[in-house]
């Protein structure tokens, strides 16, 4: 349902919908948040959040902020936040994600490489002992 959220969920304005029953191919540009319901197959890139719905089947390469999956997601998945399995999703895929969690149920089968985020990147102390540098 549009608008029921599970927890953890950002609070943010669907800006486009592929309701169930909907099939797209092709390319997704977007900015805010986007739901998928329907069947989804080609390319996603986006500064905000996907996410997909239960029922929904998607085939893509996948470059957002984040992904919230209730449904099945197949293809690379590249998050800049965090990567979300519920119970009733299943993605079967390669991941890159600094944050990735999957719910009791869920189904992932394929690789995950955690990176950094850019903030933890920035926050990592310098190893430098006191003694550095003098001769």
């Amino acid at each position: 349902m549009l608008g029921k959220k599970k927890k953890g969920e950002e609070e943010e304005e669907v800006r486009a919908f592929l309701g169930k029953g909907a099939e797209f191919t092709g390319k997704l540009i977007f900015n805010g948040s986007v739901r998928i319901d329907g069947d989804f197959k080609g390319d996603i890139f986006g500064n905000g959040t996907l996410v997909i719905g239960e029922g929904a089947e998607v085939e893509a390469d996948i470059r957002v902020d984040s992904v919230l999956v209730s449904g099945e997601v197949r293809g690379q998945i590249d998050v800049k936040k965090r990567l979300q399995i519920y119970s009733t999703g299943k993605v079967l895929g390669d991941v890159n994600a600094p944050a990735f969690s999957v719910d009791e149920g869920a189904f992932f089968e394929g690789n995950c490489h955690m990176t950094r985020t850019e903030t933890e990147v920035h926050a990592l102390p310098l190893e430098r002992s006191a003694d550095a540098g003098k001769g």
